[in-house]
């Protein structure tokens, strides 16, 4: 699809696609809802004792509506966030945890746990944002030292190594506090359940900077992907497009794993989708990956929801099952791997 006018249809389309996912997931469950129920509580909003679908209605605007929302704002950061690291790294396997922001975030969380004692998503946010920050740093400064500078194959091996020894970290210290396991071991999974209005507005307020920088410098990382010296030669400020872009992937990833968890293959899969149905030009990459995402997590977290009768599955449980097949299957198409 390389018409400007059939990539403007299919974004649409995809959005479109967003938005009737995200209402089908509100009557979905393990208490299915009917679509007339759903659509009077979203009009009216009756809280009052009288009402005798009280019960769904609470459901809805305490449980599913934020659910809902932030299957959205955490799969569109993780895909948008893949496919920035994959144009800087011209790397189609990269994700957002190669430049360690993903470990960063969740050492920084544990460090909230075991000594500040903190229990709330939204004081996760601001730990893992921090963390997040630090690591890509981390990251940074140790890809430029040398001449060379910061290169994709140095952010790469950087972002790596820091991953591997904050990971050993943060399982040494999540083995020795018990109530740092308990709180992990639900986090690790990658779960979007029971975060609340004020976790979504925030993940929603850093994702939005996140993906206006990155959207930014969408024309520039077309140039970096060719490679350092033409994008050079073409006169693309290198270091300033590679900052926004770990400034982006940093600030939407640290809010997205904080409320989230890490979950997996979504950062990885959606932008090998899109480059294989729109093409290389990031300006309709970064779009369309973030319908893309949107679209992957609020598919995971309904089929989690009715798998099992009486239980829920983390969508990030789904996204492995999904992410795995589908990726190798990619992997082995030309077309869907080339930058």
């Amino acid at each position: 699809m390389r018409s400007n006018r059939l990539r403007t249809i299919a974004l649409v389309v995809a959005i479109a696609a967003v938005v009737v996912l995200f209402v089908v997931s509100l009557g979905v469950g393990v208490r299915d809802i009917p679509v007339s129920h759903v659509v009077d509580a979203l009009i009216h909003r009756d809280r009052s004792p009288s009402n005798p679908n009280l019960d769904e209605v609470n459901v809805l605007w305490d449980q599913r509506i934020p659910r809902g929302l932030l299957a959205v704002l955490v799969g569109a950061a993780l895909a948008m966030s893949g496919a920035v690291i994959q144009a800087m790294t011209r790397n189609p396997l990269a994700d957002p945890g190669i430049l360690g922001v993903n470990s960063g975030a969740a050492f920084a969380i544990v460090i909230a746990i075991s000594v500040f004692g903190i229990g709330s998503y939204w004081g996760y946010i601001w730990f893992a944002l921090i963390g997040a920050a630090i690591a890509a740093v981390i990251v940074y400064l140790l890809a430029n030292t040398g001449r060379a500078g910061a290169t994709p194959v140095r952010l790469a091996l950087s972002g790596v190594a820091l991953a591997a020894f904050l990971g050993g970290v943060t399982q040494g210290m999540v083995l020795i506090d018990s109530a740092a396991f308990t709180t992990m071991r639900f986090w690790q999974a990658g779960s979007i359940t029971n975060r609340g209005t004020g976790v979504v507005i925030g993940v929603g307020l850093f994702v939005l900077v996140g993906a206006v920088i990155a959207l930014v410098v969408s024309r520039a990382l077309n140039a970096v992907a060719l490679g350092d010296d033409l994008a050079m030669a073409l006169g693309v400020p290198l270091t300033r497009v590679r900052v926004l872009g770990v400034i982006a992937v940093t600030v939407m990833c640290g809010a997205a794993t904080a409320a989230a968890g890490p979950i997996g293959f979504v950062g990885l899969m959606v932008p090998h989708v899109v480059r294989w149905i729109v093409g290389p030009d990031q300006r309709w990459i970064l779009p369309f990956s973030l319908a893309g995402g949107a679209i992957l997590l609020l598919c995971a977290d309904l089929v989690g929801r009715v798998t099992l009768s009486d239980e829920e599955i983390p969508a990030g449980i789904i996204t492995a099952f999904i992410g795995a097949p589908v990726l190798i299957l990619l992997a082995r198409r030309r077309t869907a791997s080339e930058l």
